[in-house]
């Protein structure tokens, strides 16, 4: 099943939800695509209306540069998103897709004094957290070392020179934005936030993941899957029943 593009480039969609639903977005990681998130989208669309974004410079995008700043992308993904804002909606992000979730959040509340319903923030550590290792982006054994560390891509993919260069492309540009992006104070979010982590993610600590608590003041939960940094790839029926099930809850309590 092929994701329903329309005439909008950010945004995709692999089931409708239902008339009027609750609408999730999902923020893919460094490297991604919209794809990735199909799985969820379809174990969520008989009660949500939940999209996947695509950055520029992947899959039908891939003749538009990629953008290597985090706070560019951001502002680009809110122009896009404040169109939304009319009706309730929630931001999932996974990885480097937490962090843009985030920084789309917060631009939220400081330029029209709204909010997400909920912030999911997936594998990623707080944002106002030391950085980790640096990953190499001078050729590509750094990256193709990031990625047999993360798990996140099969790897007789790795094996084929033209696929190669599809992954290494959007993702050296999105570990260039990663590893220059800079920590901004601001008022800690309104909406409540759930993070979500691997028990045996190599990139991002239990501890890491419940420092989120400090970036908002309406409500905190660290829920803790089995796997590794891709534990929604791995576990995608337990994310999405878990995540139905906190939707489902912040909109009976609303």
């Amino acid at each position: 099943m092929k994701a329903a593009r329309t005439c909008d480039p950010w945004m995709r969609s692999y089931r409708p939800g239902p008339p009027g639903a609750h609408r999730l977005v999902c923020f893919p990681h460094a490297g991604g695509s919209a794809g990735f998130y199909r799985p969820l989208c379809l174990a969520l669309a008989d009660r949500f209306d939940v999209w996947a974004l695509q950055y520029p410079g992947r899959q039908d995008r891939h003749t538009e540069p990629c953008v290597t700043d985090l706070h560019t992308l951001a502002d680009l993904l809110f122009a896009r998103l404040r169109k939304e804002a009319d009706r309730p909606m929630a931001f999932l992000g996974h990885s480097m897709g937490a962090l843009l979730a985030y920084e789309v959040a917060q631009r939220f509340a400081q330029r029209l004094d709204a909010s997400p319903s909920r912030l999911f923030v997936s594998a990623r550590r707080a944002p106002d957290r030391p950085p980790g290792r640096a990953v190499d982006l001078t050729g590509d054994g750094g990256l193709l070392a990031e990625i047999r560390l993360l798990s996140g891509t099969h790897p007789g993919l790795l094996e084929d020179e033209e696929t190669l260069r599809m992954i290494l492309e959007p993702l050296r540009a999105d570990y260039r934005a990663l590893q220059s992006y800079r920590f901004t104070a601001a008022p800690p979010l309104r909406c409540p936030v759930t993070a979500l982590t691997g028990a045996c993610d190599p990139r991002t600590s239990r501890e890491d993941a419940a420092a989120w608590q400090k970036h908002t003041a309406g409500g905190f939960e660290l829920k803790v899957f089995p796997g590794g940094h891709f534990f929604l790839s791995e576990r995608p029926r337990d994310v999405a029943a878990f995540v139905a099930e906190r939707l489902s809850a912040g909109r009976r309590s609303g």
